[in-house]
């Protein structure tokens, strides 16, 4: 084989290196070429998070946990083995053979109840912990909702804004022209100059708040390298029906938060029967056999123990879950409420953006590109000066701004009345 020289073999790492960068740079990773080469719909958004978020990866390990104390709370405890010699004297020329030597078994029985009620106990816990995965997975969803539509909203806001400069800029440059011919006053200048760098510096605004709101949705994700995926989606410009139902009273009862709090108060009155059993002591019962070493007798020993509630008899514990319960009830009481008002103010403000976002699609718009329209023509003809051509141009600029503000508005408020309304099955989980 005839060697490569020297200059074939950098040709050669030069082009491996620039088809490496390329690669690269289209995306093909070590994660695969999804992140780039397809566009991240709604639906993928939700599925990524619910798959890679950490925190929703915590709440499950806390499920599992409370699942393992579950299964350890009906376990009865080990016996115990004893092994005894009495008897054994050091005088007399006797030995270990001659002392009376048992081995025997000792078992502690919990006094009735007990047990079924740690069993309990463990039960409530692991409800508690499915329902506060539960909430987790539905602020999740209704988080990467809001954060998809905002970065949407973003991106529109910029080509608008973009849109806002061009003219803005073209108008400066006219204006400047118009000086020069002696046209028009040098204060016009001025103000078109003026408007030119508003729209810059809001143009800037724009674009920042696009790079915060998507190193968010990466965040939500569990996913750093989709910070700068392409979305694919638009937000809709009419409000949805089925989240304005009659059945918000029974799907609000229905929510994990209040699966949470109910489990809360459940355990707790479990936990003040538990601990109203305390003064009533275990038994410990042994059982042991061997022999008398003088006489070579067999022996069989049955002993009790019981321990006596004198001293201590859980009165501050029966305290302490007695006051646990009374939080418990005023914690669901509250959890309820709060719902009540979250969904009053959700349904308020969707309400308030689908009349505004309708106000401007069917009124305000149409009459700004109208009056845009006829100052233009206007200015053809000569009924208008510049300024007046150049404040119309960026009132209706504004106008489209203001649309997308409210289309947003309209969107997270859709994306909060549906984590009320829809919450998210979570499959229980796995006890043994």
């Amino acid at each position: 084989m005839k060697k490569r020289s020297l200059f074939e073999k950098l040709c050669w790492m030069s082009v491996v290196a620039l088809l490496v960068a390329g690669a690269a740079h289209l995306g093909f990773t070590a994660q695969g070429p999804e992140a780039s080469a397809k566009a991240v719909t709604l639906e993928d958004a939700i599925h990524l998070a619910l798959q890679n978020n950490p925190e929703l990866r915590a709440s499950g390990g806390r499920v599992e946990a409370a699942a393992g104390r579950a299964y350890q709370a009906k376990q009865w405890p080990n016996p115990e083995l004893e092994l005894s010699t009495e008897d054994w004297s050091v005088s007399h020329g006797r030995g270990f053979s001659d002392a009376k030597q048992t081995i025997g078994i000792a078992q502690t029985l919990p006094y009735p109840g007990k047990k079924s009620l740690d069993r309990q106990i463990g039960g409530a816990g692991v409800r508690l912990s499915e329902s506060e995965l539960a909430v987790r997975r539905i602020e999740l969803v209704r988080d990467v909702k809001a954060t998809f539509f905002r970065v949407l909203a973003s991106e529109r806001l910029i080509e608008v804004s973009l849109q806002l400069a061009a003219v803005a800029e073209s108008s400066a440059s006219t204006a400047k022209k118009r000086v020069d011919a002696g046209a028009i006053a040098y204060q016009e200048q001025l103000r078109a100059e003026v408007q030119l760098e508003q729209a810059r510096m809001e143009l800037t605004g724009f674009q920042r708040e696009l790079v915060v709101a998507r190193q968010i949705f990466a965040t939500l994700l569990g996913r750093p390298d989709l910070k700068d995926a392409t979305l694919s989606g638009v937000l809709a410009e009419s409000p949805d029906a089925h989240v304005l139902d009659d059945t918000a009273g029974e799907r609000l009862a229905k929510h994990p938060s209040v699966a949470a709090a109910q489990a809360t108060l459940d355990r707790a009155r479990l936990e003040h029967r538990r601990a109203r059993l305390e003064p009533y002591p275990d038994v410990k019962v042994g059982l042991s056999g061997g022999r008398i070493g003088e006489t070579d007798q067999s022996i069989l020993q049955l002993g009790f123990s019981v321990p006596l509630p004198i001293i201590d008899r859980a009165k501050g514990k029966q305290q302490e879950t007695r006051a646990n319960v009374s939080v418990a009830e005023a914690e669901l009481h509250a959890v309820q409420q709060q719902l009540q008002r979250e969904w009053a103010s959700a349904l308020k403000r969707y309400r308030t953006a689908a009349g505004q976002v309708a106000g401007y699609r069917e009124r305000i718009l149409p009459k700004a590109d109208e009056a845009l329209r006829l100052v233009q023509t206007g200015f053809e003809a000569g009924k208008f000066n510049f300024i007046d051509l150049v404040d119309t141009q960026r009132t209706t600029a504004e106008a489209r701004l203001a649309y997308q503000h409210k289309l947003l508005e309209l969107h997270i408020a859709r994306a909060e009345l549906e984590a009320l309304l829809q919450p998210q099955s979570v499959p229980p989980a796995t006890t043994q």
